[in-house]
């Protein structure tokens, strides 16, 4: 079975109704980013931070997946697909996903402030002040925060460099180190590039470019390995 590697954007979640957060302004819902993402902001109002994740969390209690990330999840039946999301949501699970990998945190889980390797799931939609992991400390949002490592990268990369056949969707790619895993690739391996504004790529063999939103693209993607029998 081929092994189909699918990095995802925000784009794909926007069809389910949940915000990218930043608008263009370069604002996440009304806050400057180093508020509400980096350690700085943690640091400095822990309270608003959490509010802010709260506010998201409660937002995709409710959402439900799309057809583009119910078409990935049934892509299993012919593929070895695993997901690679830039997104913290949970619909690819919530689709039926059984490989994801999450490059920027996972909204419904917790983390420890004093030891990273203490992580809980969130049951409901709060983390409030004073919840505290097994050692006495504050626990904080399970999100990658800016200048803060990456921990699943290594993970990531490894899938790349494996991927027989490798999808973009519903990404801008600006968003590094996750934007360069599509380079990871050998040159022979199909790619595929969908999103309703295609961001540029530099030259690479094998890769075809499907201008479309992330449901309209993935079907196109799917009808076209399914016709070359990949």
């Amino acid at each position: 079975m081929k092994r189909l590697v699918v990095l995802t954007g925000a784009g794909i979640s926007a069809e389910s109704g949940i915000s990218t957060f930043r608008d263009q302004n370069g604002l996440w819902e009304g806050h400057d980013v180093m508020e509400v993402a980096s350690p700085e902001g943690w640091h400095k109002n822990r309270e608003l931070v959490l509010d802010f994740y709260n506010q998201r969390r409660k937002a995709c209690l409710n959402a439900k997946p799309n057809s583009a990330h119910l078409l990935l999840a049934d892509l299993e039946k012919d593929f070895d697909v695993t997901i690679i999301t830039q997104n913290v949501d949970d619909l690819h699970e919530k689709a039926g996903s059984s490989k994801v990998i999450h490059l920027h945190g996972e909204l419904f889980k917790a983390q420890s402030t004093a030891d990273p390797s203490l992580v809980y799931p969130v049951n409901g939609w709060e983390i409030k002040l004073g919840d505290k992991c097994e050692k006495g400390s504050q626990l904080r949002p399970f999100i990658v925060w800016f200048g803060e490592q990456v921990p699943m990268m290594e993970s990531a990369i490894n899938t790349a460099e494996q991927a027989d056949i490798f999808a973009v969707v519903g990404t801008s790619l600006l968003v590094y180190p996750a934007a360069g895993l599509i380079m990871y690739c050998s040159a022979e391996v199909p790619k595929f590039l969908i999103d309703i504004k295609l961001p540029v790529l530099p030259a690479m063999q094998n890769l075809t470019k499907i201008e479309a939103k992330a449901s309209t693209g993935v079907v196109k993607m799917a009808e076209i390995l399914r016709d070359r029998h990949f």
